[in-house]
């Protein structure tokens, strides 16, 4: 059965989204919460908790990337739920996307290579030894058909918590909604610990319950068409996303 609800889950504030330089010492996977990064998890277990009461039954399915600073977001708010009534199933494609860190040379991120991505556009652009947001939408992909199996178990949870990395989840929707490349370039990162609200319809379909944030595509490519020819592509192009 289809839950009623899929709940998308930031990890909170990390060591490299305050010292971009931890790159070049620390792989991406062992980053860890900051303090700040610990209270904000606290904060969203808590409302989560408030969105899927616990009086009866309270099966709750988490998907997590196994990065460290998304397992101990998880760690934060599977403590406001019942222990005997969380299921877990960490999956590696909830991974961030890779940027190709050379821990031999001590090269990390970098401006310079941020921008090179802001000019090309940001769903095509692959970093050196690393992904594009397009590889990242590959194996999303793969990982929604693992998804969609569970949801055919008689015993599915009614919630489903998936905590994973602001990249992935904008991949996830722009997947799970079939929008097009210019919509998802046009989307912002939720901000740590931020989530999105996916909720099951009366015809079954899922609309998404919470705002996207926005922000300005950098590159000059657009594609050229105009107004007469622009409705041959059926895409949505409001808040209101169902699938």
């Amino acid at each position: 059965m289809k839950p009623e609800t899929i709940y998308l889950v930031r990890h909170g504030e990390s060591q490299g989204n305050v010292d971009k330089s931890i790159y070049k010492d620390v792989p991406d996977y062992a980053l860890q919460l900051t303090p700040k990064g610990v209270e904000q998890a606290i904060t969203v277990g808590s409302e989560l908790s408030q969105l899927i009461p616990c009086g009866g039954i309270c099966d709750v399915q988490f998907y997590v990337s196994p990065f460290w600073r998304t397992r101990q977001t998880y760690l934060h708010i599977a403590k406001n739920f019942p222990f005997n009534q969380i299921r877990y199933y960490e999956d590696p494609r909830l991974r961030e996307q890779e940027w190709g860190q050379d821990m031999v040379a001590r090269t990390g991120y970098s401006e310079d290579r941020e921008s090179a991505r802001d000019a090309y556009g940001h769903f095509y652009y692959r970093f050196q030894d690393g992904e594009s947001c397009a590889d990242v939408y590959d194996r999303v992909s793969d990982f929604m058909g693992t998804m969609f199996r569970d949801f055919e178990k008689p015993d599915y949870p009614r919630n489903v918590v998936i905590v994973t990395h602001g990249m992935t989840m904008r991949l996830f929707l722009m997947r799970f909604f079939h929008v097009s490349v210019e919509e998802f370039e046009s989307w912002a990162n939720p901000r740590n610990c931020g989530y999105y609200a996916l909720q099951r319809q009366g015809n079954d379909k899922y609309k998404l319950a919470s705002p996207l944030r926005r922000h300005v595509i950098r590159h000059k490519y657009q594609f050229p068409i105009n107004e007469v020819d622009r409705g041959y592509f059926k895409y949505p192009h409001t808040f209101s996303y169902e699938h």
